[in-house]
């Protein structure tokens, strides 16, 4: 609907998986170089893990638009398989017949690998959204990188997922996995400064003429609100176009990204704006200072308390005379001090 209305030829923050606007942070690049690597050396198991929405899927797709043609792949994307359905899935994959059982498979697959290898061909297996693999296809997958010659392996396994696949491959049970990961990488979030090449990089491949679409205040609570993660920015950037595009506004500014941030955070997370913000950093210091007088009337009560009652002991049993007591000002200002600082519970 507002595509015309900016100047655009493509709708810029679509939140499909696509190449063409492929934008590489210095995370993201670095996660393709590992990806890259791992299989031009033929290093086995790679795991790529990441928040959601933070580009794994669409890293995924590029690599898979620069991958030579040597490279047969199989490329797994819902992976809530039985062992049965996954090694069927494979075989269909690489085209090596249909399997009665996972006997027959090893036979076939052994057999396709080793000849791919004399045919200086790359075997592949990609498995997306990993983290919802079982524990026993876990060990399945390991068992077929097993496969190898003396000095390379016959399949190179690329496991992508949310960091759960990182709490799940740390589980005692599957270090024979663990063990065999030779490439590992962490996708983060973009910085300030990557949002807002993000969004002028989409602009730009979307056929905008104008970059400065949204204003430096606009890009600061994107970032804000989205902490740097590209399909949070897809989202509120696009809701954001629409709003100005109903409003009729070509610049759009940081109070149409706030009205929009309600909206989206809610459909997101359930719970509206204020999840994503955050305190503000002056407020968590207010916060962080009033905990800390408050400790330490707490502390100056409970000393105070203390000494009041070692001093009346002592007034008590010397029994020649010898008595401490404190002055009534200083009951007087004990008594304020309990009040004040019931007052802040």
């Amino acid at each position: 609907m507002y595509k015309a209305f900016y100047g655009l030829k493509k709708s810029p923050f679509s939140i499909s998986p696509d190449p063409d606007f492929l934008f590489l942070s210095e995370a993201h690049g670095e996660a393709l170089a590992h990806l890259t690597y791992g299989l031009s050396q033929r290093k086995g198991f790679v795991v790529i893990t990441g928040e959601v929405g933070t580009g794994k899927t669409t890293l995924i797709h590029a690599l898979l638009r620069q991958l030579p043609q040597r490279v047969r792949l199989a490329f797994v994307s819902n992976p809530l398989l039985t062992r049965d359905e996954f090694l069927s899935f494979l075989a269909n994959a690489f085209n090596i017949g249909e399997v009665a059982n996972k006997t027959q498979f090893l036979v076939r697959f052994t057999a396709f690998l080793e000849s791919a290898y004399k045919a200086n061909e790359n075997v592949v297996i990609i498995v997306d959204e990993a983290h919802c693999l079982t524990k026993e296809l876990l060990e399945e997958i390991r068992l077929l990188s097993n496969l190898e010659t003396p000095n390379h392996k016959l399949v190179n396994i690329i496991l992508v997922g949310q960091p759960e696949l990182g709490d799940m491959l740390a589980n005692i049970e599957l270090r024979a996995l663990r063990q065999r990961i030779t490439l590992r990488y962490d996708l983060r979030a973009m910085t300030r400064e990557e949002t807002q090449n993000y969004i002028e990089s989409r602009l730009l491949k979307a056929g905008a003429k104008d970059l400065a679409i949204f204003s430096d205040q606009a890009m600061e609570m994107i970032f804000r609100l989205t902490r740097g993660i590209p399909r949070l920015i897809n989202i509120l950037a696009d809701h954001a176009l629409l709003t100005g595009y109903v409003k009729e506004m070509k610049k759009i500014d940081e109070d149409i990204v706030t009205e929009c941030a309600d909206e989206v955070f809610a459909l997101e997370n359930g719970q509206g704006l204020q999840d994503n913000k955050g305190p503000a950093p002056r407020t968590r210091w207010i916060g962080f200072l009033k905990k800390f007088f408050v400790g330490v009337l707490i502390l100056t009560v409970l000393g105070l308390l203390l000494w009041q009652t070692t001093i009346s002991w002592l007034g008590m049993d010397t029994g020649e005379g010898f008595s401490l007591r404190w002055p009534p000002e200083l009951s007087v200002y004990l008594e304020r001090l309990k009040d004040t600082v019931s007052g802040y519970f």
